[in-house]
């Protein structure tokens, strides 16, 4: 396994067990990409991973996301029903996921609700993937590798150094993924290509950012915070596809306003709190 950080490359160890780098007390990452060099290594016994999927009206698509998860790695399958009225959620329980429902629309409020599912019995590792099948579930391990390895605590899965199918990833999102890493990169120094919704965190490292954002900014806080609070973060290349159905927030003039605002909003007050906190001087 081969992994880089800007101009930097190096040999990761192989992963071979259960053991989770709980400090990374050997490398700390501050963003930068973690390239795997062929396919996951197999390991004899996944960590306790569970999957947290948030969804809204994906009757079509959430039996391929479901489907497709490995499911040797993965303990459980959290789907959020977010207020769906074509059926989501009992498709979802016929393949075997968990449904919890969150009356409440919001990206981010789905994804507390599935966390607070977790709370009584949490995994070492939660992933958080999209319902709509544009992401490749089978890839999770991948997405996992660098915290198996002891690498890193957050680990974002990116789309743009991926392999993505032309017309995936709209010209709005593209835009405004670059604009929001930008920011992160001059406002607290770690590098990012991308707020893609495909990500692992440490369960432990996750309960200490505190999430609270409940719509579109739940993507960059989580970013932010760590940045903050100075977990090691790094990327993975994921693959990406046009999603099945249209897309809630990039597909809608209302939605991408919304969804750019939110964040260009979550990343200015992450970066103010750094100074009531005492963080900055």
């Amino acid at each position: 396994m081969v992994c880089a950080t800007e101009s930097i490359r190096w040999r990761c160890p192989v992963v071979q067990g259960v053991t989770l780098g709980v400090g990374t007390e050997n490398r700390m990452f501050r963003g930068g990409v973690w390239w795997p060099d062929g396919g996951p290594e197999a390991v004899e016994s996944p960590p306790v991973i569970d999957v947290v999927i948030p969804a809204l009206n994906e009757a079509r698509s959430i039996p391929l996301v479901l489907d497709d998860i490995p499911h040797r790695w993965v303990r459980r399958v959290v789907v959020v029903d977010n207020g769906s009225s074509d059926g989501t959620g009992p498709i979802a329980a016929d393949h075997g996921a968990d449904v919890v429902l969150q009356p409440e629309r919001g990206y981010g409020a789905a994804c507390l609700k599935g966390l607070a599912h977790l709370q009584e019995d949490p995994p070492q590792i939660v992933v958080f993937l999209d319902a709509d099948y544009s992401d490749h579930p089978e890839q999770l391990p991948r997405v996992v590798a660098p915290i198996v390895a002891g690498d890193a605590q957050l680990v974002i899965g990116s789309r743009t150094i991926g392999d993505r199918e032309p017309g995936a990833l709209l010209p709005q999102a593209i835009f405004g993924n670059r604009l929001a890493c930008f920011l992160m990169r001059l406002m607290f120094g770690y590098r990012f290509t991308d707020l893609g919704p495909f990500r692992a965190v440490q369960w432990q490292a996750l309960e200490r950012l505190g999430m609270e954002d409940r719509d579109f900014g739940w993507t960059v806080e989580m970013q932010a915070k760590a940045a903050r609070a100075g977990l090691s973060a790094v990327e993975v290349p994921v693959s990406y596809r046009r999603r099945v159905g249209v897309s809630k927030i990039t597909g809608t003039v209302r939605g991408t306003v919304m969804a750019g605002t939110k964040i260009l909003y979550t990343l200015a007050r992450e970066y103010l709190q750094q100074f009531v906190a005492g963080e900055r001087r």
